[in-house]
């Protein structure tokens, strides 16, 4: 039998990946890049940075165990060409939060895009951002 946990729980579990994000000195950052996604919070290492965009403070709300992220700042510049497959959140300090897959709009992945394909010197824009707490 599978984990059923209380709404008030999940809400809570959520709360704290919000919190996560918050913490630091300034805005937590959505960091985009190519190739395989590595373990988690493990090394970047043949993986390409394509550009990074910022969160609102805070990052976003709750409502029934699902996180909206609010407005996220767009990359006006981004780094490299290539191919989104993965994203790094990391706190206002550029600690690690957590790694998460993209999609392109209609993809079913927490953060969309309109194309997961980025250009250097292009704006890099997330649509929306969406995470739901497990067991929902």
């Amino acid at each position: 039998m599978g984990i059923g946990l209380a709404d008030t729980l999940r809400s809570a579990r959520a709360q704290k990946i919000i919190d996560a994000i918050n913490a630091g000195a300034g805005p937590g950052t959505l960091l985009f890049y190519t190739a395989t996604q590595p373990a988690k919070g493990a090394a970047i290492t043949t993986q390409t940075l394509l550009g990074t965009v910022m969160f609102a403070e805070p990052a976003g709300s709750i409502s029934n165990s699902v996180i909206t992220f609010d407005t996220i700042v767009d990359d006006s510049s981004a780094d490299a060409d290539g191919q989104a497959t993965w994203a790094r959140v990391l706190d206002g300090d550029g600690a690690f939060v957590m790694d998460l897959t993209i999609t392109d709009n209609a993809g079913a992945g927490p953060i969309k895009m309109p194309s997961t394909q980025i250009y250097a010197g292009g704006i890099l824009h997330v649509t929306s951002a969406v995470l739901t707490e497990g067991n929902a």
